[in-house]
């Protein structure tokens, strides 16, 4: 079954699958932040606009668009 980061329990490591978005600026925006295939990430907090993630050595806040489109 797939899981988005907006269903991802907070504090356990997933990598992330695929990113799911025809919308190649997204695309391109999640890539800069080190989100994309094989690479371990994890929520840190589920908020109601979005979470805060952990990628990378890094955290990032990111909205509920976003956060959809990691498929984990």
């Amino acid at each position: 079954m797939e899981t988005t980061l907006l269903n991802a329990k907070e504090g356990v490591e997933y990598v992330i699958r695929r990113i799911d978005t025809d919308d190649e600026e997204m695309n391109s925006f999640l890539f800069s932040l080190g989100c994309y295939s094989g690479e371990p990430i994890t929520v840190i907090a589920q908020k109601r606009s979005g979470c805060v993630i952990s990628v990378k050595d890094a955290r990032y806040s990111i909205d509920n668009q976003l956060a959809q489109a990691i498929i984990v």
